[in-house]
Order: structure tokens, then C-alpha cells, then sequence
């Protein structure tokens, strides 16, 4: 069948509030630096009372969010698989992917009553990030949400592993990957954050299954996953639960795996001002490039370098202009 879309995914729906702290705010708020952790909405309320006067940006978010609408935004298609309550946030949420060009199951759903999840993220003068999320509605995220008509209609699905944390979460992807299989439709999947990865590994085994077509992971994921300690042992490893896989490494860019051969992908060195979506844009501009005619090398050059404008700047996304310079860059 002609397929509609580049990507299909299916993850968390968050409005992320991005503000800038310095660590001496996170240490005495007692927040772990560097992490996303999850919090009660006493909590988030707490800090983002703490933080009343300041200035901060708000985006429809989620890892996976933040990936599809990379997507989007250098001309793919994409459609996005998530919860939101019937509230103001959630008005907001399906308002900024519906500008940002991703089709998703709230257009023609009703939306049920409770508190959409929101993302506080805290950036540091560092550049690093630490996260305290209040997942809300997208809590009960289920198999209600996956819509096997899109998935049928896409070249790959982009499952989010921050699902793993939730029971109805892991069900929802596991029959997201059941249908794309049988349908003949690739499958691909971020390990997200080690914690995360560290605490739910049995979980991302029960959903990964005999194998994926495609892994998303940086170092730390991958060790914490495999359970190695040397990044060569755990691409290694790696090959036994993927096909293919991505292994991101800051500053020192990217080692792709295609099957056969790694494929080694440079840095590109910019003074780094926010490092929040660094990885989701990585993934999302990887995907478009291989979903359109891209070599994986030529898509690993264009997520570089988008992954590498995104830490130069303030939020998870780039400007019209900046993708069509980059599209031009690697062409």
C-alpha cells in the first residue's frame, strides 16, 4: 500500500516548561542533576512555584514528540500515538502538533477529563538538563491509543522507551511492533535514559521481543542495557536484540551499525547552550533521512548536525530555515 506517513510513534505527550537554574537551585530543591525523574503533581507544582517570575518556554513535548516533529520539520510525514486530558494544557498540546504538521489519534478523539502530564526542564549553565516530569493523563496511555490504520500506513514505527515505566504503556507498544511486523512495516525503538533502562530493562526485553529493525541508544543506555562496561562490547551485544543501531556519543558524534559494517559519524563542535532533545532530534532527522532516499552515513551526517544545532540553542527544535540549510549541507 502507498504509505502515508515516514514515521508512525507512539510515546509519551508532555508540555514541556523549559527554564533556566543553576545547580545551587537544584541543590536545594533536593532534584537530581541530570536525570528525569518522576514526580507527584505536588512536587512539579512545588518547583514550578519556586521558579514564579521566570521566564520559560512551553512546547508540545515527549521524547517521541520531539522526534516526529524533527521529522516534520525537514519535510517528512509523521503521525504521533498519545493521551491527553481534556484541559487547557491539552488543548495547547494538540493546537502545537497540529501547527507542527503531525496528524495524531486526539484530532477526531474525545478526550477524557483528569490533568495533562507536563515536563519541567531545568537547565543548568552547563548545558545539561535535568527533568522532573508529572506524566498525568499520558499515565494511562494504553492500546486504546494505537491506531492500526496509521501504523499500516507508515514505513517505520518509533516506539518510546520512556513507555516501559508503565504497565498499559508496554502492552500499547508491544501491539504497536505486533501489528507494524505482521504488516510488514519496519520497527524501531529509543532506550531513552539509563535510569530508565536500569530499572525496567525486563521490560524493554518483553517489548523488543527476538529483535528490532532499528535501536536508538546513547553510551550510557547501551552499557546499562547490555550490561557491559566497554562501549565495544556493548555494540557487540547490541546486535543480538537489532539489526541496525544508532549509538550517540555527545560530543564525539555517532556510531551507526547497518547491518554489516559501523559507519562512524563525526562531531560537529559547537558551544553547547542546551543539550534537551539532543538525542530526539538526532533521531528524528536519522529517521526522515533514511525514510527519503538518505545512505544511514548521509543520515547520520544530517542528525549530526541537527542534534549539533540544537545544543547551540535554547528548546528541542529547529527554525524552517535551519533545516533547509541543513537538508542543503549534506545534499
Amino acid at each position: 500500500m502507498k504509505k502515508s506517513f515516514d514515521v508512525y510513534g507512539i510515546g509519551n505527550a508532555l508540555v514541556d516548561l523549559e527554564i533556566k537554574v543553576d545547580e545551587e537551585f537544584l541543590y536545594d530543591h533536593k532534584v537530581k542533576k541530570g536525570l528525569m525523574t518522576l514526580v507527584d503533581e505536588d512536587t512539579q507544582f512545588r518547583l514550578i512555584g519556586a521558579v514564579e517570575g521566570q521566564q520559560y518556554e512551553r512546547k508540545s513535548g515527549g521524547s517521541a514528540a520531539n522526534t516526529v516533529i524533527a521529522v516534520s520539520q525537514f519535510g517528512g510525514k509523521a503521525y504521533y500515538s498519545c493521551k491527553v486530558a481534556n484541559d487547557e494544557f491539552g488543548d495547547f498540546y494538540l493546537m502545537d502538533m497540529n501547527d507542527a504538521g503531525i496528524k495524531t489519534n486526539l484530532d477526531d478523539a474525545e478526550r477524557e477529563g483528569g490533568i495533562t502530564g507536563k515536563c519541567l526542564v531545568m537547565v543548568t549553565p552547563d548545558a545539561d538538563r535535568t527533568m522532573n516530569t508529572f506524566l498525568g493523563a499520558t499515565t494511562n496511555l494504553s492500546t486504546n491509543e494505537v491506531d492500526e490504520e496509521a501504523i499500516k500506513a507508515a514505513k517505520y514505527i518509533y516506539l518510546e522507551g520512556y513507555l516501559t515505566t508503565s504497565a498499559t504503556g508496554i502492552e500499547a507498544m508491544k501491539l504497536a511492533k505486533k501489528i507494524a511486523e505482521k504488516n510488514g512495516v519496519k520497527t524501531s525503538i529509543t532506550l531513552s535514559d539509563p535510569s530508565i533502562v536500569q530499572a525496567f530493562k525486563a521490560n524493554f526485553e518483553d517489548v523488543i521481543g527476538a529483535s528490532v529493525d532499528l535501536l536508538f541508544c546513547n553510551e550510557d543506555e547501551a552499557m546499562a542495557y547490555t550490561g557491559t562496561s566497554d562501549l565495544l562490547e556493548a555494540r557487540q551485544a547490541l546486535k543480538k536484540d537489532a539489526k541496525q543501531f544508532v549509538i550517540t556519543l555527545g560530543s564525539n558524534g555517532a556510531m551507526i551499525f547497518d547491518g554489516d559494517t559501523f559507519i562512524d559519524i563525526e562531531p560537529y563542535k559547537v558551544k553547547a547552550l542546551d543539550t534537551n532533545g539532543a538525542g530526539d532530534m538526532f533521531a528524528g532527522a536519522f529517521l526522515y533521512g533514511i525514510t527519503n532516499g538518505m545512505s544511514m552515513a548521509a543520515a547520520g551526517k544530517l542528525a549530526s548536525l541537527a542534534s549539533s544545532k540544537v545544543v547551540s540553542q535554547y528548546g528541542p527544535r529547529l527554525a524552517a530555515e535551519q533545516t533547509s540549510k541543513l537538508l542543503k549541507e549534506v545534499s
